[in-house]
């Protein structure tokens, strides 16, 4: 069993930053993938970001990237979000999610653990 805990959101003006950090207890942490996802009002949710288990391998969904980074610190069992350049369509309660898989981690059928998310909101 693995818990995860969000937190870093809030309201930001558009073009500004946030940085988000799940942190992680229970089972060996570094075992797992792990991903950010969001979801907007009326929409599914949606992949943001993934990062392997040793952190050597990224993945960004192409409405973020250049713009967001996804890092890890297996010794602190976290995972960070840095979002730069916000804008209104990143409005949305954002997730941390662990896998135990391999190969695409788009879908969140892949992973196992979830938290319950926080809130970002983006001021235009």
């Amino acid at each position: 069993q693995v818990q995860l805990v969000e937190s870093g959101g809030g309201l930001v003006q558009a073009g500004g930053s946030l940085r988000l950090t799940c942190a992680a207890s229970g089972r060996t942490f570094s075992n797992y993938a792990m991903g950010w996802f969001r979801q907007a009002p009326g929409k599914e949710r949606e992949f943001v970001a993934s990062i392997s288990w040793s952190g050597g391998s990224t993945y960004y969904a192409d409405s973020v990237k250049g713009r967001f980074t996804i890092s890890r610190d297996n010794a602190k069992k976290t995972v960070n979000l840095q979002m730069n350049n916000l804008k209104s369509e990143d409005t949305a309660v954002y997730y941390c999610a662990a896998s135990g898989s391999v190969g695409n981690l788009y879908p969140p059928r892949k992973y196992d653990y979830w938290g319950q998310g926080t809130q970002v909101t983006v001021s235009s």
